[in-house]
C-alpha cells in the first residue's frame, strides 16, 4: 500500500536552462556498480560496492525554436553538464523534504536524436545522461 502519493509534474533543468514545458518523463538512477569479491570455498557469490555511475533518463518533445529542446541539447552532445530534477518545478530553486532537487553534475550526453519523425504524431526523443556526481538537495 503506498503511504504517499504525488502529481508527477517534474522541473527539469539542462545547462542551466528550463525544459520543463518539453519533458514528459524523468528518471533519476542511483547506482553503484557490483564488484564480484567471492574467493575459493565461497558457496554463495558475494559483491562489494564498485564505482558509483548515475544516470539522468528524459523524454522530450522535441522543438527547434531558440532556447528549446534543441538548441539547449546540440551543443552539449560529446561533453559534460549539469542537469537538475525535482518532482516539482518549485523544487528546482527552494528544495524541500517533499520536494527534493536531485543535482547530476559532471554529466555526459553522448547521443542526441536530430530528428524523430512519425505522420500524424509529436516529435519526441529520448536521452540520458551519464555518469556525474550526484547530489540531492532537500532544504
Amino acid at each position: 500500500m503506498a503511504t504517499s502519493t504525488y502529481l508527477s509534474n517534474p522541473g527539469v533543468q539542462v545547462n542551466s536552462v528550463s525544459l520543463t514545458d518539453q519533458c514528459t518523463s524523468a528518471v533519476v538512477t542511483n547506482m553503484v556498480e557490483a564488484l564480484e569479491s567471492t574467493a575459493f570455498g565461497g558457496t554463495s557469490r558475494v559483491f562489494v560496492a564498485g564505482l558509483a555511475n548515475q544516470e539522468i533518463t528524459m523524454d522530450l518533445y522535441m522543438s527547434y525554436a531558440a532556447s528549446e529542446t534543441y538548441a539547449t541539447l546540440a551543443a552539449l552532445v560529446g561533453t559534460t553538464t549539469t542537469v537538475k530534477v525535482s518532482n516539482t518545478v518549485g523544487g528546482l530553486t527552494a528544495p524541500s523534504a517533499t520536494e527534493p532537487c536531485f543535482t547530476l553534475t559532471g554529466c555526459y550526453l553522448e547521443s542526441l536524436p536530430v530528428i524523430n519523425a512519425t505522420m500524424g504524431e509529436l516529435s519526441t526523443i529520448s536521452i540520458t545522461f551519464k555518469g556525474g556526481v550526484l547530489t540531492t538537495a532537500v532544504s
